[in-house]
């Protein structure tokens, strides 16, 4: 006995010490770490060096990191969040997932590479789910969380990522296709059924059980308590023939209306991610490199026509909604890989006999390549946007849809200040320019921002700020000044351009979003160039020197002169 636990104490070392390893040496190298811990499962695993003894014990850990992952989707959920872009949210997103399940299961039906119906939907399903993580870490990395095309592509992928409890809780309806409407009816009420009672309880037991909990004051009690809710759910939803890891997304759900939810999280987050990490890695015990290298070739061209059609199914939706075809590309490039939860689908289809051992290989792989171009595609998507922009079709092609959609601009209007974006920098800018009793036009590319500046009868335009005929909406030529708040750099950079060569006088001041910018902008004809880090640690310092009595005077004169060096001085300090 004590040896049986010492070789899994000795399974676990390994397993983890290796990914920890692998982990490292994907972020090294900028790629996601799932793709480090999938190579260190393949290296310790059956097909790799064979450091495992106890494989089962391992994915039956594994197979609780699983219910963590989906468990704290479900705390995070937020519907507000959704609420914000619902519009493409549930319509876009299921646009998008249906028409990628048909085209898949028409291809693979088509070719024969399933043996029927269920099975190429099933395929079809996997394949529609993107990696809101890999998405996530590279737009944080950008800069472009609160881009247009950042916010439409967590839009859709959160939207996703709420449709695979939907789709984990159908499996058993492609289980039995002769008697498919029936098992699925049934399907959908035991999940209707399920999901009501979860609501109720969620409502009005679990609040009062975590709160009376969490007056303990005991943080072991409230992590038990909390596992005991994510497991304890997902049994139920196992004994119910659904799966457990909706179950576990059910769990979340009823603990995100919870006033301790951020609390909740915060204790589930370090062992979801310690779990999830032994799943990703018993997912590469399972590569078969004589299948992969038998089927390389297969593999590539599954990586081309899946990353290829759902760009263009991502890219027709998002113009079909209205949107330009610049954030159109740009959102298509970001969400046409292959998703970490499809992982957790094609595992299920596995055990339920939906996909062969050597389909659920080949998906691995085609996952795998997609996870590791997409922060490749993401940086380069701008890049083809310009280039495009250079060919005469495209770019007639563009000037039709870079028209504003709406305006609200007083015919003669002149003295005023052209503010672009109206995001967080961009209200604030509005607000005291208003207050002063200033003119204002602003250009805003969001529905929701729209929305606020008519409320306010605040003169907008609704298009691209970069568009040259969206500018020339704005009385460029007759404004004293343009301030550009925009989030996205490469936006930034075009606007200033075409700005200027409408009004070459033009007092333009720009937000910087790297150090690099500031020079850049600043040579491109940008009067200021305001970086957000260094003025928030400006007024810091302000503070802090008129705390310890440096006089006002002196402080003054130590401030102007760091921004009138352009903050040359504290950016050597920071070794840029």
């Amino acid at each position: 006995m004590a040896s049986s636990e010492h070789g899994l104490i000795l399974d676990l070392t390994t397993v983890l010490g290796t990914s920890a390893l692998g982990g490292y040496i994907a972020n090294r190298c900028r790629q996601p770490v799932l793709l480090g811990y999938l190579a260190s499962g393949f290296l310790v695993g059956p097909f790799g060096l064979q450091l495992l003894n106890d494989l089962p014990r391992i994915k039956a850990l594994a197979s609780m990191g699983v219910a963590f992952l989906l468990f704290a989707l479900g705390v995070e959920f937020s519907i507000a969040e959704l609420k914000r872009v619902q519009d493409i949210a549930i319509k876009g997103s299921l646009l998008q997932i249906g028409l990628t399940t048909i085209l898949v299961a028409c291809l693979t039906i088509f070719f024969g590479w399933v043996k029927g119906i269920p099975q190429g939907i099933f395929l079809g399903t996997v394949l529609s789910l993107s990696s809101t993580a890999v998405v996530l870490k590279t737009l944080t990395e950008k800069g472009e969380i609160n881009t247009l095309h950042g916010q439409l592509m967590l839009a859709i992928l959160i939207a996703q990522d709420l449709a695979l409890g939907v789709m984990l809780a159908l499996l058993p309806a492609l289980q039995q296709p002769e008697n498919f409407l029936p098992v699925l009816f049934s399907a959908l009420m035991k999940v209707a059924i399920f999901v009501l009672v979860a609501f109720a309880v969620g409502k009005w037991v679990v609040p009062v059980l975590i709160r009376h909990i969490a007056a303990t004051e005991s943080t072991e009690l409230f992590i038990l308590s909390v596992i005991a809710l994510c497991l304890g759910v997902a049994l139920v939803t196992a004994a119910l023939g659904l799966s457990v890891e909706m179950g576990a997304f059910v769990a979340g759900l009823m603990i995100s209306e919870v006033e301790h939810s951020d609390h909740a999280l915060a204790k589930i987050l370090p062992l979801r991610d310690t779990f999830a990490c032994l799943f990703f890695a018993s997912i590469g015990m399972l590569i078969d490199p004589n299948i992969l290298g038998a089927n390389l070739f297969l593999i590539l061209e599954l990586v081309a026509v899946v990353m290829v059609g759902k760009a263009l199914i991502v890219l027709a939706i998002i113009l079909i909604f209205g949107y330009s075809p610049k954030t159109a590309i740009i959102t298509s490039f970001g969400i046409n890989q292959i998703g970490e939860f499809s992982f957790v689908l094609a595992l299920a289809g596995l055990r339920q006999d939906l996909i062969s051992q050597q389909t659920y290989l080949l998906l691995l792989g085609t996952t795998a390549i997609t996870l590791v171009l997409t922060p490749i595609g993401m940086n380069l998507s701008p890049k083809i946007v310009d280039y495009l922009l250079q060919a005469p079709f495209f770019a007639k092609w563009m000037q039709k849809f870079s028209e504003p959609k709406l305006l609200s601009v007083p015919e003669h209007i002149s003295g005023h200040v052209v503010v672009a974006g109206y995001g967080r920098v961009g209200q604030v800018i509005v607000n005291i320019l208003i207050t002063q009793g200033y003119p204002v036009v602003v250009i805003e590319n969001s529905e929701a921002g729209i929305q606020r500046l008519r409320m306010q009868k605040i003169p907008y335009i609704f298009g691209d700020a970069d568009s040259e005929l969206v500018l020339e909406k704005s009385h460029l030529n007759t404004a004293k000044a343009l301030a550009i708040a925009l989030p996205d750099p490469a936006s930034t950079r075009i606007l200033l351009s075409h700005a200027l060569k409408i009004a070459p006088n033009l007092d333009v001041i720009a937000r910087s979003h790297y150090d690099q910018e500031i020079d850049l902008l600043t040579q491109m004809g940008a009067k200021e160039v305001v970086q957000p880090e260094f003025e928030a640690a400006l007024e810091l310092g302000t503070h802090l020197l008129t705390t310890l009595g440096e006089p006002e005077t002196h402080i003054h004169q130590i401030i102007d002169t760091i921004r009138i060096g352009k903050y040359r001085s504290v950016r050597s300090s920071m070794g840029n």
